[in-house]
């Protein structure tokens, strides 16, 4: 995967991931992004009996959706502050929010507290990812930015094969608390790798003349505080929780309206409607999996490292997808990995959603959920790349911001959207877990919609 480009002459060859001069830079990067990947696929399998424990089931969706929404404020800000200076800073201030917000939620002894915990890392954790993404951008040649990004990818292989496994066995043994608490230990070491590769590699070229966006800021922050208004919507009696609900909705649309590229909420064909499919996947694929191990757990009766099975090979399988369109290079459009990776995540919730309505064997949903990693694992690397191909130099840190934007607010939205539809239902049923699967089934079939229709073509195709 990380191999030099067969048949360039080596004059022009472009330095690949592990070339002597990046070679730190690459590994330390990918071990940030194998933290966030443990730290998800640990949490999500955890969260079920954290929830039973401190009696806080009614927030089960507000401890995945906050963080991903009061995220989207660390992804502007630290956007904005990679327009203007090196990467250095943001990175390490995500970080230092990163270790305060898992050290509370680790600590907490009640769910509103870890909430507040989880709030705290949703805002280091959107701090951390935007400078990765601008890394891409600057010390990496296009022709290689492919393979980093499936490196990238590649960093999910080993939190998916121990990840869940080691977070159920913990959670069962030991204490959930350690499932937060034992991820701070990783952080240091990592830090170190990347910090000292960083010198003459994180400046941008305009960096110093990029001035702060305070409006881009200010509507981060209304989106977060909106999405968390509607998630909090369904807690709120009948008549009211539908009005607050569907001004939050509205809220949020305006918000992030500002935060995004132009003609994204619109569909314009090519990059805006990239942006929007990935959008649009990421909700359907989060509020799909955040439920699993709820259902396997509560309804099957599985013990919490058996549920993380789902999430184990969802990873695997995605790593392994993102390994394979990183090898076929321009052989795969980027539009037909759209269009399989749809498919196949259409697919994985069809099965999800069966298993629920005909109380079929619970090793349905979890093989399903293998398609659910395939397809993303084509369609998410590819999406970047599509992104970084028409942006600006001066505004990379723009767009990776509005990429990480979508991956936050996608997901929150699937999420509040549940948990509203939860609440009208009554909290912990099945029948609020089939309207959320068929819920996040509407969002996935938009998804193949607009990967199909060929808007996701650069506009001047």
């Amino acid at each position: 995967m990380m191999t030099e480009d067969a048949g360039a002459p080596a004059a022009t060859r472009p330095p690949g991931p592990l070339a002597p001069e990046v070679r730190w830079l690459s590994i330390g990067m990918c071990a940030l992004v194998f933290l966030a990947a443990f730290e998800q696929l640990a949490v999500t399998t955890s969260m079920p009996l954290v929830a039973r424990e401190l009696g806080g089931e009614s927030l089960y969706a507000l401890a995945f959706a906050g963080p991903l929404a009061i995220g989207v404020v660390g992804t502007v800000v630290a956007g904005n502050w990679c327009d203007r200076a090196a990467v250095r800073a943001p990175l390490l201030v995500g970080v230092g929010l990163f270790v305060a917000g898992l050290l509370i939620a680790g600590l907490a002894v009640t769910m509103p507290m870890l909430v507040v915990g989880r709030l705290v890392h949703g805002i280091g954790g959107g701090a951390i990812t935007v400078p990765l993404y601008v890394l891409v951008a600057r010390a990496y040649a296009p022709a290689v930015r492919p393979r980093i990004l499936a490196g990238f990818a590649a960093a999910w292989v080993v939190p998916a094969l121990i990840g869940p496994a080691i977070a159920g066995i913990v959670a069962d043994t030991i204490g959930w608390r350690w499932v937060f608490l034992g991820v701070i230990l990783l952080v240091l070491p990592a830090l170190a790798v990347v910090l000292p590769a960083l010198r003459g590699r994180d400046a941008g070229p305009e960096a110093a003349s990029a001035p702060w966006n305070a409006r881009a800021i200010a509507w981060s922050a209304v989106a977060a505080v909106t999405v968390l208004a509607l998630t909090l919507s369904a807690e709120l009696p009948r008549p009211a929780s539908f009005v607050v609900g569907g001004l939050a909705f509205a809220a949020v649309l305006a918000a992030i309206r500002p935060l995004l590229p132009a003609g994204v909420l619109t569909a314009r064909r090519g990059m805006p409607s990239v942006v929007l499919l990935r959008l649009l996947i990421g909700g359907a694929f989060v509020g799909t999996e955040v439920y699993l191990p709820y259902l396997l757990t509560g309804h099957y009766r599985l013990d919490a490292a058996v549920a993380g099975i789902a999430l184990t090979g969802s990873g695997l399988a995605w790593s392994a997808a993102s390994w394979l369109q990183g090898r076929a290079g321009e052989r795969l459009s980027n539009e037909a990995a759209f269009r399989i990776g749809t498919a196949s995540l259409a697919l994985a919730i069809v099965c999800s959603l069966a298993t629920t309505v005909f109380a079929w064997p619970a090793w349905v949903a979890i093989v399903g959920w293998i398609f659910a990693g395939s397809g993303m694992g084509l369609m998410f690397p590819r999406t970047m790349v599509a992104v970084l191909a028409d942006a600006d130099p001066a505004a990379q840190g723009f767009v990776s911001s509005a990429v990480q934007v979508v991956d936050a607010v996608g997901p929150a939205l699937a999420l509040a959207l549940t948990a509203a539809i939860t609440a009208v239902v009554g909290h912990g049923g099945t029948t609020s877990i089939v309207l959320g699967f068929c819920l996040t089934l509407g969002i996935m079939l938009a998804a193949g919609a607009l990967a199909w229709s060929g808007r996701t073509r650069p506009a001047s195709h």
